[in-house]
């Protein structure tokens, strides 16, 4: 398909709507229920082929083996850990969550995050910024600003644009996709051992998609102090996040006084089950079923943890805030209200739990979703990340990183040598997941994942490590009407 084809197709089919939750989606939920609902016979192991085909190596523009994907479909990797970043810098490590823009001269903006964990004051491999501009002089993450030009599939340009943040893990688009809201995975301060920070850390930041340069970073505090995952803007301005903090972990709404102005302030709210005060939903739950929901007030957003203060998430839970398993990755729905958000460890097999937000629209009140359970690492294991693809589908990334306790790491036949593999799955219009690309580089993590507004190229991020080419970003493209993506 040309670049403006796959768009015409997808509107044809009625699969883009403009604000409404398409048929098609619908359709995929209900399969989606179905096939989670199903016996051992309908549960069957992920075979090796989807609804694309077989996988098979394919070689990047350097002839490097890194994915595995469906005939028909090539990729191009730039922007590798270590890598020259211009004035004598260095690409950072550990590339992460993402989000796409329209870039300036017909590119493609990306914003990314790099998930950075090195001790306060180490800045190996560290988001370069100038000083005067950090939010923190002794933490090194941050976001990397890239345009990639789409006729060419090369990269035009990048630089960073926020720095002096700490393990910068996902995000999500801001309201009217006006920037990059970037979340700090961890609560890390001034007493940090054995090496403090100058200033407490678990905040969200801003980044504008118009700046070319690296910019003050000023946290959001009102949004919350804790392990941030991901934060997005609905269509009205609601922020929701994810916190990633095991077996406390809680998911939050944010009401902003001024949508388009987040410095102005809001409330901070923590998702709980009506009926049901401080629910654990992190197993014994049933896919499908529609859970009433209520919101719990965080009175003080803004915690002195070091002062011994309660958290967010204990002052959640004290009002009957729901608890989760590790919440991660977050997109917003077609209809521009719905939340998908994943628990990576959640279920009863511990691999991994996609929910579904709603919020109330005339014919009920608030609600959530269990929409789909992996059944076993084999079927979908750990999912990190996720993205809406431009049919409404949904695309998982797997990260693999954490082994759940008595279950084996996994291997795949198309990466050999290669433990705890990582892949991308797909759910299709039946409901079953299905392979579409295998990291077969190393065991990093898929990140990331994000599609241009023309439905042509996906984006998704190898995590990587320190070592020199590791991480990196990935551009596919193919014949995206052969299948559901």
């Amino acid at each position: 398909m040309t670049l403006t084809s796959r768009r015409a197709f997808l509107k044809g089919s009625g699969l883009l709507a403009g604000g409404v939750v398409t048929s098609g989606t619908l359709a995929a939920l209900a399969a989606h229920t179905a096939w989670a609902q199903g016996g051992p016979r309908d549960r069957r192991r992920v075979a090796r082929r989807g609804d694309y085909g077989e996988l098979h190596p394919a070689p990047d523009q350097d002839g490097r083996q890194v994915l595995a994907l469906p005939r028909g479909f090539g990729y191009s990797t730039f922007s590798r850990t270590g890598e020259p970043l211009g004035n004598g810098l260095a690409v950072p490590r550990n590339h992460d969550g993402m989000a796409c823009f329209a870039g300036p001269g017909g590119t493609l903006r990306l914003i990314r995050n790099h998930e950075l964990r090195n001790a306060a004051g180490n800045f190996t491999l560290g988001v370069p910024v100038p000083d005067a501009v950090k939010y923190d002089a002794r933490a090194m993450g941050g976001c990397i600003t890239l345009d990639f030009d789409p006729r060419s599939k090369k990269l035009v340009r990048q630089f960073a644009s926020i720095g002096g943040t700490f393990v910068n893990c996902s995000g999500g688009w801001s309201w009217r996709r006006t920037g990059w809201i970037t979340c700090e995975e961890t609560t890390a301060g001034v007493k940090t051992t054995p090496a403090p920070f100058e200033r407490p850390h678990g905040y969200c930041f801003f980044v504008p998609a118009a700046a070319n340069t690296a910019l003050p970073a000023v946290p959001i505090k009102w949004l919350g102090r804790f392990s941030h995952e991901a934060a997005l803007a609905d269509e009205r301005g609601t922020i929701y996040e994810t916190e990633d903090a095991g077996l406390n972990s809680g998911f939050y709404r944010a009401v902003p006084n001024r949508p388009d102005d987040l410095a102005s302030g809001g409330t901070l709210e923590m998702l709980a089950i009506t009926g049901r005060p401080q629910a654990n939903l992190a197993r014994g739950q049933t896919v499908g079923a529609a859970l009433p929901v209520e919101w719990a007030r965080i009175e003080a957003p803004d915690p002195d943890l070091e002062g011994g203060a309660a958290s967010c998430f204990t002052q959640g839970r004290a009002r009957g805030g729901a608890a989760f398993n590790r919440l991660e990755g977050a997109y917003l729905g077609h209809d521009g209200r719905s939340v998908y958000f994943l628990s990576t460890s959640g279920g009863e097999q511990q691999v991994g739990q996609l929910w579904r937000y709603l919020p109330a629209d005339g014919k009920g009140g608030d609600r959530l979703t269990l929409v789909f359970e992996s059944p076993a690492q084999s079927v979908l294991d750990s999912p990190d990340n996720l993205c809406v693809t431009p049919s409404g589908a949904i695309l998982l990334c797997e990260d693999d990183a954490n082994p759940v306790p008595g279950l084996a790491g996994d291997t795949h036949p198309l990466a050999p040598g290669v433990k705890d593999v990582n892949r991308l799955i797909g759910l299709g219009p039946g409901g079953e997941p299905f392979e579409f690309a295998v990291n077969v580089l190393n065991d990093g993590e898929f990140a990331g994942a994000c599609f241009s507004a023309d439905g042509e190229i996906l984006f998704v991020n190898l995590f990587g490590d320190a070592t020199p080419g590791s991480g990196m970003t990935c551009a596919i493209w193919g014949p995206w009407e052969r299948g559901p993506l």
